[in-house]
């Protein structure tokens, strides 16, 4: 079974492609809907809105994007998970709050810099950052889906002593813009000691291309 996390706003509408794509396979996939927007929750409650999902199923693999790289490990601190995957993720330490961490690792200088070397604005702006290799029809359908973070989540510590025992893998999507490649692959190894997994696609790859992550979801079980 598929488990798979949303980044921040928390729409289960952006895995919506992956799961038409695993279901199709004969695979279980359920997309988490968390509650980025509403301002009196955060990180505990997303976790425990990924516990539920989970129920008392084996067999799960736990796929989060983005900032749902910090519900992850706190997800796998409370209940079996055979194998996590991060795609495209914030990969946090023990106590790091998602605010902290772009300072922390340095993103800001990673993401400028591979902006002026890919020769796009180094002004973040939703097109050039998210949706450059989007569908169009598929980016439109998404608006309906935005909705902002709110401000708690992010002063909010990954509840972690320490990072749980699953399988962890970090799958990079070469084009990413928001989070460049490179700049993951130096996290991952700075953070978990690990060498990041590489595919097309940008920082949305499960919108822009959801059977390329499929068959590298599919792989990992394997």
């Amino acid at each position: 079974m598929f488990v798979l996390i949303p980044g921040a706003g928390g729409a289960a509408w952006y895995w919506h492609r992956v799961v038409t794509e695993l279901e199709a396979r004969g695979y279980e996939a359920v997309a988490v809907e968390l509650p980025g927007a509403d301002k009196s929750v955060g990180l505990p409650q997303y976790t425990d809105a990924v516990v539920d999902a989970i129920g008392d199923r084996d067999d799960v693999v736990l796929v989060a994007q983005s900032m749902g790289g910090f519900t992850a490990p706190m997800v796998c601190a409370r209940v079996h998970v055979d194998l996590l995957v991060l795609v495209n993720a914030m990969i946090p330490l023990p106590g790091e709050t998602p605010g902290q961490w772009w300072d922390n690792t340095g993103w800001s200088a990673a993401r400028i810099a591979a902006a002026e070397a890919g020769g796009y604005s180094t002004e973040f702006d939703l097109p050039t950052y998210f949706l450059h290799d989007v569908p169009a029809e598929v980016a439109a359908a998404g608006a309906a889906h935005e909705s902002p973070e709110a401000d708690l989540a992010f002063s909010q510590p990954c509840g972690i002593e320490q990072w749980p025992e699953p399988t962890t893998r970090v799958l990079t999507a070469a084009d990413d813009r928001f989070f460049p490649a490179e700049f993951q692959r130096r996290v991952a190894r700075d953070r978990l000691g690990i060498n990041a997994d590489a595919m097309p696609g940008g920082h949305l790859v499960a919108l822009s291309r959801p059977v390329d992550l499929v068959d590298r979801l599919i792989a990992y079980t394997r």
